[in-house]
């Protein structure tokens, strides 16, 4: 009966973004300039980054390639959670979902399978793009453990999204944890270049950002083969962020279904 569920759910968002078809292949058209873009901002450097890329590799194109390309779980799992919410209360299909057997928890956990399954996607296609057409050696990419950082990845996300998505039920607009970690993770998570460029004090705020562990172990374990031992500092701060936001997010999203139902603003927008 999940499995069902969760097919249908799939099912109705592909039929969706596909119902827009323009919008659905220039996101990837918009995906090879984006690379573009970066590739030549790379020659502008030139060698004058290396030093601080290091421990990359010293190639300041593959470094932000992997930093634009998987940056996108942190905004899918920030977003797709509120908007899924925002998009049936604006649209009046809250209230009839909620008229079947499927809890709203179950509701909004399905609904995002969709938006995390194209952005897996897209950063195949980044990887794509940036391996054949740009020459990004992803050789010595070691893929069991980039998988596992994957999904630690998504369920830290994820966490932040349900957390996210409970401020949104309640205030309708305005939400801290969107706004925190969607708009400084950038700069301190490391996404366009590394944070040693940043000042000593402000380094150490970079270790509260999930995206820093998740885009370091990534990098490592794409560019320069690391195996699992290797990234398990990495690995285990990632475990630890989701075992300790997942049952947050859990406890703030019951909270905020109570509250709104108690304030009888559940379905609206």
């Amino acid at each position: 009966m999940i499995l069902q569920k969760i097919l249908a759910f799939l099912k109705r968002d592909f039929r969706t973004e596909l119902s827009y078809r323009l919008a659905f292949f220039m996101r990837f058209f918009g995906i090879f300039f984006s690379v573009a873009i970066f590739f030549f901002i790379s020659k502008l450097f030139g060698t004058a980054v290396n030093p601080y890329l290091s421990a990359y590799g010293g190639d300041y194109f593959s470094f932000v390639l992997i930093g634009i390309a998987f940056s996108g779980f942190l905004g899918t799992g920030l977003n797709t959670f509120s908007s899924s919410i925002s998009s049936a209360q604006s649209q009046g299909t809250l209230e009839a979902m909620l008229v079947t057997p499927t809890r709203l928890s179950s509701i909004i956990i399905f609904s995002s399978f969709w938006n995390f399954l194209f952005t897996s996607i897209n950063v195949l296609v980044y990887l794509l793009f940036g391996a054949l057409i740009f020459g990004v050696d992803l050789s010595r990419a070691n893929l069991f453990p980039a998988l596992l950082i994957i999904f630690l990845t998504v369920t830290a996300f994820s966490g932040l999204g349900i957390i996210s998505a409970s401020f949104i039920m309640v205030l309708k607009r305005g939400d801290p944890v969107n706004w925190l970690f969607g708009s400084i993770s950038s700069l301190m998570g490391g996404t366009y270049f590394p944070i040693a460029v940043l000042p000593a004090w402000l380094q150490k705020f970079s270790y509260l950002f999930p995206i820093f562990y998740s885009l370091r172990a990534m990098r490592h374990a794409l560019l320069q083969g690391y195996s699992i031992a290797s990234l398990a500092p990495d690995i285990l701060a990632l475990a630890a962020f989701s075992g300790i936001i997942i049952p947050l997010s859990i406890l703030v999203f019951k909270y905020a279904v109570k509250r709104a139902k108690i304030d009888g603003s559940l379905v609206t927008y």
